[in-house]
């Protein structure tokens, strides 16, 4: 624990060092005046992140107004990861120039400045003018990314399960997850992406969990009458995520933390929904089955919650004689820890969990999130033998108020 703490701080550190040698550098060439008023507001600018950070959970959010608080905290992620992406660069340009000197310097016995150019800037000048733009830039895209922060996009998945029932060929699913309603702060816009879920002409909604950040509160009165717009002819089912438990804030005993969960059980079917705790059901068009399966949360990694009983669920399913089974698992390290090696019949796992970080390249040729250095699977479809898992971007946001390269996602699968 310590040993990472130290790692983190010293990464910290080489950050903030780096960060202000760049800023010093953009700035030398300014009226003495005007240098130290860039400094110093650089400096406010590092001191005001590093306060909201350290007090983040002191800090009552959903009180402030929610424009100045989206900015700050965008302002915030944008400021530090611009820092990280100085710190990488300017590394590259510390192990170049010792590489340098030692070859000039050890091998060659060269006194030559290795910096030295001719008719231009030095390696070194160019390199930090170019992580001081990477900066910049990373400011600025974590700023606008507040915008997509409902600009909900459509993905159409056609997948064909082994053993599906010819009356089954065609159904239209619609996944969601992660709609953490806490973080909302406009409801036109929530009811516009719920608009756009029911255009799809669902014959089966899915939620794979993280209905709420930590309160069931959190879901007034409008917005369950926007979620419970939510309708599909063999049903809407849901399951729950890692943050619907509760478990992340202080309660004043044990008493209240179940209060607070047994009213988001109760929300949810009042809006019409049909939680899965850790059971199935099954699904007929006339005289063909399949079966849906729907667990608590159930992570691989040690700190989220395995709530989740599969083996629970299955109970009395194994008698039937149903080939294709769905499960809705909100957390995706559940498919390689437990699924694949020990339900070799489920035919596809729906997650959610991840968010892509809300952050990275999601294109059709390419995809990277920081997140994928935790989860192997982190989104879209992945697959295994005949086995199937998808993991759904997610439809709200937690933390960051944005979204920059990921997008929120409805999911619509068509079987075949």
């Amino acid at each position: 624990m310590w040993i990472r703490f130290f790692i983190i701080l010293g990464i910290i550190g080489l950050a903030e060092y780096y960060s202000f040698i760049v800023v010093r550098s953009a700035v030398r060439n300014f009226p003495p005046a005007g240098r130290t008023a860039a400094i110093s507001v650089y400096l406010a600018f590092t001191l005001i992140s590093w306060l909201g950070l350290i007090l983040f959970r002191q800090i009552n959010w959903a009180t402030l107004p929610h424009l100045w608080r989206n900015l700050y905290i965008a302002f915030v992620l944008g400021f530090i990861v611009g820092k990280i992406l100085i710190l990488l660069v300017m590394l590259i340009d510390d192990i170049r120039r010792l590489f340098t000197w030692l070859i000039t310097t050890v091998a060659y016995r060269n006194t030559t400045s290795p910096d030295a150019a001719e008719g231009g800037i030095s390696r070194s000048l160019f390199l930090k003018q170019t992580a001081l733009v990477l900066g910049g830039l990373s400011l600025v895209g974590f700023m606008l990314g507040i915008r997509n922060r409902y600009n909900y996009r459509v993905r159409k998945i056609k997948l064909k399960l082994n053993g599906l029932p010819d009356a089954f060929k065609g159904l239209r699913i619609v996944q969601v997850s992660d709609i953490h309603t806490g973080s909302f702060d406009n409801h036109s816009a929530v009811a516009h992406g719920i608009g756009r879920i029911m255009d799809q002409k669902p014959d089966l909604i899915l939620f794979t969990g993280d209905l709420v950040n930590n309160h069931a509160d959190e879901i007034d009165a409008r917005y369950q009458e926007i979620f419970a717009g939510l309708k599909a002819p063999l049903g809407v089912y849901s399951t729950l995520g890692n943050h619907d438990y509760g478990d992340y804030v202080h309660w004043p005993d044990a008493q209240a933390k179940k209060d607070n969960l047994d009213k988001l059980k109760s929300t949810q079917a009042t809006m019409g929904w049909r939680l899965l705790m850790n059971e199935h059901v099954i699904l007929e068009k006339g005289s063909d089955k399949i079966a849906l399966i729907g667990i608590e949360n159930w992570s691989a990694k040690a700190n989220f919650p395995k709530y989740g009983d599969l083996v629970k669920a299955y109970h009395g399913l194994s008698e039937q004689n149903i080939a294709v089974k769905i499960l809705m698992s909100h957390d995706p390290s559940h498919w390689h820890a437990q699924v694949l090696k020990e339900f070799k019949d489920i035919s596809l796992m729906l997650s959610g969990h991840t968010h892509g970080m809300q952050f990275g390249i999601d294109t059709k040729w390419y995809k990277w999130s920081p997140v994928q250095y935790m989860y192997n699977e982190w989104a879209g479809l992945y697959t295994e033998g005949e086995q199937n898992l998808y993991v759904n971007r997610g439809f709200g946001f937690l933390g960051y108020p944005g979204r920059l390269g990921i997008l929120p996602e409805i999911t619509l699968f068509e079987l075949g």
